[in-house]
């Protein structure tokens, strides 16, 4: 799929994985339009984008709101055109025991981690099923397969958006519709986040190790809007976190129990936000990338083999040797 002038919507595009994913749509010609609540970080977000000569719309919106989502989607088309693409990213969370936090904060989580993702993909889907076209992103997290402590509201809502996206997507087979959907799951990402989720915890947040870079997690998502593979889990930990908690789900409870409090936390320092900006934007222009430049990684030699050329041929080779011993076996008999 080319994207040049094609018509892509970022939710909570101004920042961290968001920021960086609309910055990549537009050096490849794609019309962008960026939804998120701050009005100074969307405008700063679009002029940068028209500056490396992309065209980008700005939407100040609440992706909790369905009705001011779906606005959004009308205003879109009215200015952009046909939305080809829409990547529902827009995310909030907390560093927390769950006796810390109270009912609101929770729903708060779930209202833009899960169901804005879900308005998300209604508004999309009512526009693109008319048209029999387009691709919808979700953008998934290891942690939508194995919760970890300090940030359940979060995994809740990931698992649930793992859930609906499995059920639409069945739906979708059965209508015999080509309207495409794909989950990318990604790994712990250097984002500002890390200093702006409401935080009930001595440390100040740090995500756990590995940690890369979010031009990875931008480079996943362009392939899962190209290509729309069912699933794409974005790193080597990813995968094996998620094959093991399939077989040792109770081994991997007892690690985080003794590592998953420490490893969440920079006990040197305190929260630079501790309320965060669950309910209103914490202000501020600061990009794509959060604190941890010095350790996140650049580059991920699983993802980098997974989207080559010659994984396709490889699996392909593969698929059709094990038919055709399956085959060879059966006239056998």
């Amino acid at each position: 799929m080319p994207f040049n002038d094609s018509v892509v919507v970022v939710t909570g595009g101004t920042a961290g994985v968001g920021r960086a994913t609309a910055r990549a749509f537009a050096r490849l010609g794609a019309r962008v339009a960026v939804l998120a609540r701050d009005a100074a970080r969307l405008d700063a977000t679009v002029a940068e984008l028209r500056a490396n000569g992309g065209r980008a719309l700005a939407l100040q919106v609440d992706v909790a709101d369905s009705e001011a989502v779906d606005r959004a989607a009308t205003t879109i088309e009215c200015e952009l055109g046909p939305i080809a693409i829409w990547i529902n990213n827009a995310m909030v969370s907390t560093f927390a025991p769950v006796a810390s936090l109270t009912a609101g904060e929770i729903r708060r989580v779930t209202d833009v981690t899960y169901l804005g993702a879900v308005h998300g993909t209604l508004a999309a889907f009512r526009r693109m099923r008319v048209r029999d076209c387009g691709t919808i992103v979700q953008v998934g997290s290891t942690l939508a397969y194995r919760a970890i402590p300090l940030q359940a509201p979060y995994c809740a809502a990931k698992h649930a958006l793992r859930a609906f996206t499995e059920s639409l997507r069945v739906e979708l087979l059965h209508d015999r519709s080509r309207v495409k959907l794909t989950m990318v799951h990604l790994p712990a990402v250097n984002t500002p986040q890390f200093d702006w989720t409401l935080t009930r915890v001595p440390g100040r947040p740090r995500p756990l190790a590995p940690v890369f870079q979010p031009e990875v997690a931008a480079e996943a998502i362009l392939y899962a809007a190209r290509r729309a593979p069912r699933e794409l889990k974005v790193g080597a930990a990813v995968a094996g976190t998620i094959w093991l908690n399939k077989f040792v789900p109770g081994v991997i409870d007892r690690v985080l129990a003794r590592r998953g409090f420490e490893g969440q936390q920079e006990a040197h320092s305190a929260p630079a936000h501790p309320e965060g900006n669950l309910f209103a934007p914490v202000e501020g222009d600061v990009g794509a990338h959060g604190r941890f430049d010095g350790e996140a990684k650049a580059r991920s030699l699983a993802l980098d083999a997974r989207t080559s050329p010659a994984f396709w041929t490889l699996a392909t080779a593969l698929a059709a040797a094990a038919t055709t011993i399956t085959l060879t076996r059966i006239r056998g008999r």
